[in-house]
């Protein structure tokens, strides 16, 4: 009993340094699929920017050109953001929330709010985006 105790602190710091690998690879991948979509906005590429959507928001948009063309009417700091930097992740509910500052080509700043989930195959697609503008100046 006594050999337990002893080891259970070193169990936890390795059980804690494993999940914030974890963590940060999960990060990675969904800034990466974020960045992937935007880098498929930029050069007008429908099919790989609809491949990063969710089923959800592909039923709700159900081919690639009504997509790329809603996000060109309605998101077009997303559509053709001059820049972008990622904020915060954090889980929530079942998803992960995203915070990404864009600057749009006259320079305001607007703050997204991208929710992902993991699916079935261990992908990570984008659920939605909500945009405020940002209180953060250039």
């Amino acid at each position: 009993m006594r050999i337990l105790n002893r080891h259970a602190p070193i169990a936890l710091l390795f059980t804690f340094i494993f999940q914030s690998f974890a963590h940060a690879d999960e990060t990675d991948i969904i800034r990466n699929v974020i960045t992937n979509q935007l880098e498929a906005f930029k050069r007008d590429d429908a099919a790989s920017a609809y491949s990063f959507a969710a089923p959800v928001i592909q039923q709700i948009f159900p081919d690639e050109d009504i997509f790329i063309d809603m996000v060109r009417k309605a998101y077009p700091q997303v559509y053709r953001p001059k820049s972008y930097k990622f904020g915060q992740i954090e889980p929530v509910d079942n998803a992960m929330a995203q915070t990404v500052i864009l600057t749009d080509e006259s320079g305001k700043q607007w703050q997204a709010l991208y929710t992902l989930e993991q699916q079935t195959d261990g992908s990570w697609k984008i659920t939605g985006c909500r945009i405020l503008k940002s209180d953060i100046t250039s």
